[in-house]
């Protein structure tokens, strides 16, 4: 499944952005919200607003939006670390 959003004329040129700039940062933009509001896990916001772990983590810390650290992420990175 695949969505398209829609944003009229009149709001897109309203953003003070340039317009090459425009969709990433709308981009970046959803993901942090949708991950604040937990409704998008770190991997899966990271993804759509195209940024890596690092990049993501640092506009989160940025902008004082704690992360979602559970167990299941603790063992994930335990196990990853264990294979290094």
């Amino acid at each position: 499944m695949s969505i398209q959003l829609e944003i009229p004329d009149s709001i897109a040129s309203a953003i003070h952005l340039p317009e090459q700039r425009l969709r990433q940062e709308l981009l970046i933009e959803l993901a942090i919200a949708l991950y604040a509001q937990n409704l998008l896990s770190f991997g899966k916001a990271r993804a759509l607003a195209r940024q890596s772990k690092y990049e993501f983590g640092r506009l989160l810390g940025e902008r004082d939006i704690a992360r979602h650290y559970g167990h299941a992420e603790l063992a994930d990175d335990l196990a990853y670390a264990r294979h290094q």
